[in-house]
């Protein structure tokens, strides 16, 4: 749970960069990449990431920028990334501009259940980092390089040089 608007701020400009590096290395072939024919697809996924800022932000009381859960998902890789930027720079936003510190403590309905603000922005950032991870997997399947989020990837060790983890 975060405890100052600060602590969020940064962690949130770090969580978003590592998320824009997955979406930048998305290509328009790469959207339709599926685990199995009842799988969601890499573009549904980074899509879901992107509508999620906005639903979940809605409930803990933000006003984000972004597209609403019925909005039709873009066809491009690009047009994915930049609906990405926008929402994600919107959560920063509305956070720095109507919340402050005591609003992370205030309660809100979320789910069914009653949780702080704090802890509604922590699970938005777990939310968006879980559905980053399954995108590496289908990036894999699709042939793509998985940029380093977390640590260094296969393709980073390389380019350093050095065998990559087994």
């Amino acid at each position: 749970m975060y405890k100052t608007i600060d602590d969020f701020i940064e962690d949130w400009r770090q969580e978003t960069t590592s998320t824009l590096k997955i979406f930048r290395t998305l290509t328009n072939t790469s959207l339709s990449q599926k685990v199995t024919p009842e799988s969601c697809t890499l573009g549904f996924l980074a899509w879901h990431i992107i509508v999620s800022l906005g639903e979940m932000g809605g409930r803990a009381g933000l006003h984000v920028a972004g597209p609403g859960k019925d909005a039709p998902m873009p066809a491009s890789a690009a047009e994915l990334t930049g609906a990405y930027l926008s929402a994600a720079r919107s959560v920063g936003d509305e956070i720095q501009e109507h919340w402050n510190d005591a609003s992370l403590t205030e309660e809100v309905e979320m789910y069914g259940e009653k949780w702080k603000r704090g802890f509604a922005l922590a699970a938005l950032v777990r939310h968006q980092t879980h559905h980053r991870g399954q995108m590496t997997v289908l990036m894999r399947q699709a042939g793509l390089p998985v940029p380093g989020v977390c640590g260094p990837s296969r393709e980073e060790w390389a380019q350093w040089g050095m065998p990559a983890m087994k």
